[in-house]
């Protein structure tokens, strides 16, 4: 593991800093481990890696970049947070990142996609973007799922620093879409086949 650097936050990170001031180290799940109890189902995206992982207190992150970049000079980036015990509504949660990306970035503009239950679990699905993040120069772009688990509190978010085509759209938000909770505990929210 990496020491974890001082270095500044900027983009998305910039504008989730005081929800995430504590962040951790997760580990992506691999299917073919044995997980016990809740687990958040994830994949590490293609042509990307791990670049970044922190764990502090009830919280963690992970940070994935395409491959020829790193999380100090990204232009896409997919971030996984698990907050450990934190109670909220995925809307409630949403409604607050939009507040702090208008307090942040003027012009900031917050769109819902979808609110549902998956496996048992609330969902929202939003999309927050900033005309010109100042500590970047640049624009930025986000997709945002959060699901409300029993045990912890999930976010997967995938940022651009520019205007994805339509094709990226579609392949980020159909990642997104995978994304999901299970629970080797109960039989209505099992794992896949591998995990239990």
């Amino acid at each position: 593991m990496r020491p974890i650097s001082r270095r500044p936050l900027s983009g998305s990170r910039a504008l989730l800093r005081p929800m995430a001031a504590m962040l951790m180290v997760v580990a992506l799940p691999a299917l073919a481990r044995a997980f016990e109890g809740e687990n958040l189902l994830v994949s590490m995206p293609d042509g990307y890696k791990v670049d970044f992982q922190k764990r502090q207190g009830n919280m963690q992150i992970t940070e994935m970049v395409p491959k020829a970049e790193n999380v100090n000079g990204w232009t896409e980036m997919v971030t996984v947070q698990v907050f450990h015990g934190l109670k909220s509504t995925p809307e409630q949660f949403r409604d607050r990142i939009a507040a702090l990306w208008l307090k942040s970035c003027a012009g900031a503009e917050s769109a819902p996609i979808m609110s549902a239950v998956e496996s048992g679990y609330p969902v929202t699905m939003w999309l927050s973007s900033c005309p010109l993040n100042t500590q970047s120069g640049k624009p930025e772009l986000t997709f945002m799922k959060a699901i409300a688990g029993k045990d912890s509190f999930y976010v997967v978010q995938k940022a651009f620093k520019f205007a994805p085509s339509k094709e990226q759209t579609t392949i980020w938000t159909q990642y997104l879409k995978r994304v999901s909770v299970c629970d080797t505990r109960a039989p209505d929210r099992a794992c896949p086949a591998g995990m239990k």
